[in-house]
């Protein structure tokens, strides 16, 4: 039988041990990675054995040779340039001449390889991909099969809202040579996003086999670590090399070990290691070849790779050291450091934890090295959460982080034109600023400052200025965090694949350089904002506006918004009085009984309630009712489709029912998005809903609630009605929502299970209709349910709407009962 490994990957997230060597070439229990997968095709009969290559190619071929110390066949194909998974595979065809098996080098597994090809003879498959699951498949391509094996639907590395499995991909593939045929010759082409796709589309049958056994991909430092751990656990059958000389503990050939050192186990320590007096080798412990342990040296839960000298009274505590480290006496290395090739440190250095020291460097004695690759919190799983970066002020978001990250968003962007910056009135938020402005400037970038900005403002200066793009930060909870928003060229925030890239090199610190005479001044733009008030106000009716005479109570944030605001209110005729209420984040969490009284007692024709960075209000009607959220929504929804013959209307799968019911009443049409912001601007700007032309635009009316609000008294005073009597024209709805306690690793498997539970229901008639859009939507007799993971916290989200709000409650409770009974199991 013959096999294709897939060695071309760089590891560019395992840096610095990737510095010097392909991803497959790093060693787990002091051999490659790729050894490990060599041996287990040996074991399941494989002879034949390709392997693609691109970065450092001669190290694998100097390494493996002919395969012929390995008992194998090995033959390589080399990629001039990236071809993707499926297109480097393609590159090596003349090869697969038969029924052949694709397998990632730098994954580490024990599955039993023919099960899967027995599996695949069996369905008379064209592909069978390897499926395996995990407690949190964000990293992964996750899959969706019926009860026979057949693939319904995959997604490659999902946002939490597209999580519907915890059953993913493993990169492990059997294939029939015909399928090659598909795939087009020396060009970028990949199997999940690309090839398999195309298979579906043309009914040609693939399927997914769930496999038993260890998998582990090995795409970061945390996963590199972990794998050792579960060999040393016995968690596989991936054997330890060497003698076990005492229960779990084993030792390779020519090892010399003091009477009085200390060893624990689990650990592996290889050939001709020489542990001196007193040094200490804990549990969960790797020590590579030809390494040395000096009098009192303490290694705990660390891995040591080869030719490693590590001093008197050092200690590694839970990071990884390269090959031929010297780490002189007194020196420490703390939990998840990483020491590159070639390294000195002298003695009495300290390693703080996260620091990644890259190869070939030296430390100098006594230093304390505080530069951290991670500085976000570790519970975090992303950099990105919903809105953007978002973090407690000089905790999670340090001036040294947004240094950092404006020169991720730099090194993303082009050098030519301009990037914005602003921030809101906040001192906090003028700091993170001014150090995003650091890290811009330092990537070559030219930077446009708008100073004291609503995120708004700063939307519109990048769209109507043709800039390239933007940063915008706004202050939360009173000061206490801050959010960061990037934008792109229309004034949106970018997507989630831009959001990967800037993450990517944020991580990776692979930030572009530019010369001290390169680096450009920092402009500043301070008219940006009565640009925006003089548009704003020509682009309505002021003199209509100014005839109805209109009252309005409002609530803002001075430090934000100056006087600017309600001096545009008065110039166009109205009426202005301010509250004098609590904080804005109690305004918009907490009971609005006595605003809604102010707003009556006053005869005020509405009130309005601005948060902090100018995208969302709360609106009181003359009568007192609160519009907000869902109901803001369906107002918005509302004055687009009366003001507009045919209009399309942009909503999340989270907004109410009634809006298609209004849509079909106007001649209207409605499209749904995912929840997340990016997407629900982006499917407005695709559907050419943001326009120049004067009218009620629903992307203004969205996210601009300055302009929103002139337009809804606009619309008032040309129709002669107040708000009341506009939100009467839109039917009545009963919605909720609750947010129940779901660890992340418990998320995949609660949303693979209501998916099972739901396709089992369609199958037997049950009348419920599914969707997968974003989470898992649930269609019942007298109204919907939808179950969402968040992506900031370790929670789902359950949205219901009924045909009462006893039916709507109902449905919230019975989904949240579903979900903790999903988390016991």
């Amino acid at each position: 039988m013959k096999a294709i490994i897939m060695a071309g990957g760089e590891g560019s997230r395992l840096r610095p041990l990737t510095c010097d060597r392909p991803k497959p070439m790093v060693p787990v229990m002091d051999r490659p990675i790729m050894q490990h997968i060599v041996q287990l095709l040996w074991d399941h009969n494989f002879r034949d054995i390709g392997a693609t290559l691109m970065y450092l190619p001669e190290d694998i071929k100097d390494y493996f040779g002919d395969g012929s110390d390995y008992g194998v066949n090995m033959q390589y194909f080399i990629e001039e340039t990236p071809l993707g998974t499926a297109g480097s595979v393609k590159n090596a065809q003349e090869f697969l001449d038969e029924t052949f098996l694709v397998i990632s080098g730098d994954a580490l597994t024990d599955f039993d390889l023919n099960y899967i090809m027995s599996f695949h003879q069996k369905k008379k498959a064209a592909v069978t991909i390897a499926l395996t699951r995990v407690p949190t498949p964000l990293e992964y391509g996750v899959i969706i099969t019926d009860e026979a094996g057949s693939v319904q639907q995959f997604l490659e590395k999902p946002s939490w809202g597209e999580v519907f499995s915890d059953t993913v991909n493993t990169g492990i593939y059997v294939i029939e040579p015909e399928v090659l045929k598909l795939v087009p010759n020396n060009t970028v082409f990949d199997f999940s996003k690309d090839l398999f796709p195309l298979l579906l589309s043309r009914g040609i049958p693939i399927y997914g086999c769930v496999m038993p056994g260890y998998w582990c991909d090995i795409g970061n430092l945390a996963q590199y670590q972990q794998a050792h751990y579960d060999i040393l656990a016995g968690e596989t059958n991936i054997s330890c090399p060497g003698s076990e000389i005492a229960e779990g503990i084993w030792v390779g050939s020519g090892t010399e070990i003091h009477p009085e050192a200390y060893l624990e186990g689990p650990s592996f320590i290889g050939q001709n290691v020489k542990i001196g007096k007193g040094a200490k080798v804990s549990g969960f412990s790797v020590i590579g070849s030809n390494s040395i342990l000096e009098e009192n040296a303490s290694v705990k839960k660390g891995i040591i790779w080869n030719n490693v000298y590590l001093g008197k009274k050092s200690s590694l505590c839970g990071g990884v050291i390269a090959n031929r480290v010297k780490i002189k006496s007194h020196t420490s290395i703390y939990e998840e450091g990483v020491i590159g090739d070639d390294t000195i440190l002298n003695s009495y250095v300290t390693i703080k934890p996260g620091v990644k020291i890259w190869p070939h460097k030296t430390v100098e004695k006594g230093a304390v090295v505080q530069e951290s690759l991670i500085w976000a919190d570790q519970a975090k799983k992303h950099l990105f959460g919903a809105n953007g970066v978002t973090g407690t002020v000089n905790v999670e978001l340090t001036p040294e982080m947004a240094v950092r990250l404006g020169s991720a968003f730099g090194s993303c962007s082009k050098k030519e034109g301009q990037i914005v910056l602003g921030a809101d009135g906040y001192p906090c938020s003028q700091m993170i600023k001014n150090a995003l402005a650091i890290g811009l400037t330092a990537t070559g970038c030219n930077v446009l400052d708008f100073n004291k900005v609503v995120t708004p403002i700063s939307r519109y200066g990048v769209r109507t200025l043709g800039i390239n793009g933007g940063i915008q930060v706004h202050a939360l909870e009173q000061g206490e965090k801050v959010c960061i928003t990037f934008l792109n060229r229309q004034g949106t925030n970018i997507t989630k694949s831009e959001e990967r890239k800037i993450e990517n090199a944020f991580y990776r610190e692979d930030f572009r350089r530019v010369a001290g005479s390169q680096v450009t001044d920092i402009k500043n733009y301070p008219d940006i904002v009565s640009s925006y008030f003089e548009d704003l106000e020509k682009s309505i009716d002021g003199d209509i506006i100014r005839n109805a005479h209109l009252k309005i109570y409002l609530d803002y944030d001075f430090m934000n918004f100056d006087e600017n605001l309600p001096g545009m209110l008065e110039n166009i005729g109205c009426e202005v009085i301010f509250s004098e209420g609590a904080d804005l984040d109690h305004r918009f969490n907490q009971d609005l009984r006595w605003y809604q009284q102010r707003v009556v007692d006053l005869q005020c024709d509405l009130g309005a309630i601005f948060q902090y960075d100018g995208e969302k209000m709360i609106l009181i009607d003359n009568l007192g009712h609160v519009i907000q959220d869902d109901l803001y929504m369906v107002l918005v929804s509302l004055l687009v489709m009366k003001t507009h013959q045919d209009a399309t209307i942009v909503v999340p799968v989270t907004a109410s029912q009634v809006i298609e019911d209004m849509a079909k009443k106007y001649q209207g049409k409605v499209i749904r998005t995912k929840t997340a912001k990016q997407f629900y601007m982006q499917q407005m700007i695709e559907d050419k809903i943001v326009s120049t032309q004067k009218g009620y635009k629903q992307y203004i009316l969205q996210f601009d609630a300055i302009n929103a609000l002139v337009y809804i008294l606009e619309f008032m005073a040309k129709e002669k009605i107040p708000l009341s009597e506009i939100m009467a024209l839109s039917p009545e709805f009963y919605q909720h929502q609750k947010a129940i306690e779901c660890p992340w690793h418990a998320k995949g498997t609660v949303m693979r299970k209501l998916i099972e539970e739901q396709s089992m229901e369609e199958q037997d008639g049950g009348g419920k209709q599914g969707e997968l859009l974003d989470g898992v939507k649930v269609y019942h007799e007298n109204g919907w349910a939808l179950v969402l993971p968040d992506s900031d916290e370790p929670i789902c989200r359950i949205f219901s709407e009924g045909v009462s709000m006893e039916t709507a409650e109902e449905l919230t409770a019975m989904y949240a009962d579903k979900i903790n009974n999903y988390k016991k199991e």
